[in-house]
């Protein structure tokens, strides 16, 4: 059996954050959905006429009308959707890792930065506004050539 991922899903009470967070901060648009009965946003990495695209399901939680989702999905206890549970992390191949570092600190997000020795891999993890922890995987060729530049006057 060949598997490869197709995308991760969100349960969120804030459903307008967490797309702001994954449009403003990952750059993915915000594209096609199926008409489910409950609100939600899918959000892509590339084209969407092609739904393998959407890398991102943001899944809305409608206190005032929350059957659609409890028929289709099941029903969760919005007290405990914080955070990543048993998975630890979501994980992004990406380049550009001096421009995701100017841009996460203009937007004020925390940044952990982690170089994985021997498979040249530089990581940075941060948090969406649910608490589930992205992890973004550059080369680690640009973090080498992002710390061999001379530093900035102030």
């Amino acid at each position: 059996m060949a598997l490869t991922l197709n995308h991760f899903s969100i349960r969120t009470m804030d459903l307008e954050a967490c797309r702001a967070f994954y449009v403003n901060v990952l750059g993915l648009t915000v594209g096609p959905r199926p008409p489910f009965p409950f609100p939600g946003i899918w959000l892509y990495r590339g084209d969407h006429g092609d739904y393998y695209n959407a890398v991102v399901h943001i899944i809305g939680i409608d206190p005032n009308d929350p059957e659609g989702l409890k028929k289709y999905l099941g029903d969760r206890d919005p007290s405990e959707l914080k955070g990543t549970g048993t998975i630890d992390h979501i994980a992004f191949f990406a380049e550009g890792l001096s421009d995701m570092l100017d841009h996460l600190g203009k937007l004020g997000i925390a940044v952990r930065e982690r170089t994985v020795p021997s498979i040249g891999l530089h990581q940075l993890f941060l948090d969406d506004p649910n608490g589930v922890v992205i992890e973004l995987n550059y080369p680690a060729a640009e973090k080498e050539a992002l710390d061999a530049r001379p530093a900035r006057a102030s």
